[in-house]
């Protein structure tokens, strides 16, 4: 099971301050946690993109498993109409202090499978603000 604490670290965040929806600023969010957490977990996307109809994914070198994780993520994404930038929230570079600081202390931090500091979660935020 992938468990990514984190990207619900992030996204309690978003809903709380801009009122974004939790699925939704979890929808945005993923990717750009996916690429980070896939540097100590890529064998487990490795078996996902196996399992949903990708073998040649055994082939692949651990950063072209997180690419094409997160490509396929992504594009689903844009298919159901998904905005793919926090800032369509009203996220703005002077807030990302703020909301690492609230993510750094929220509940599912501890879930994630890769430490993750609060400059971690500025740079994640900025991330999401620059697709």
């Amino acid at each position: 099971m992938l468990d990514y604490g984190i990207v619900h670290s992030m996204a309690h965040q978003l809903g709380a301050v801009y009122d974004t929806p939790h699925g939704i600023a979890n929808a945005m969010l993923l990717p750009i946690v996916m690429r980070f957490n896939g540097e100590v977990c890529a064998n487990r996307f490795r078996e996902i993109l196996v399992n949903i109809g990708r073998p040649d994914a055994t082939n692949l070198n651990d950063q072209d498993v997180i690419n094409t994780f997160v490509w396929m993520l992504t594009e689903l994404s844009k298919q159901v109409g998904i905005n793919q930038t926090i800032k369509d929230y009203g996220v703005k570079e002077e807030d990302l202090e703020m909301l690492a600081n609230k993510a750094m202390q929220d509940p599912c931090k501890p879930g994630n499978p890769r430490e993750v500091t609060k400059e971690d979660f500025i740079d994640l935020y900025r991330k999401a603000m620059e697709v």
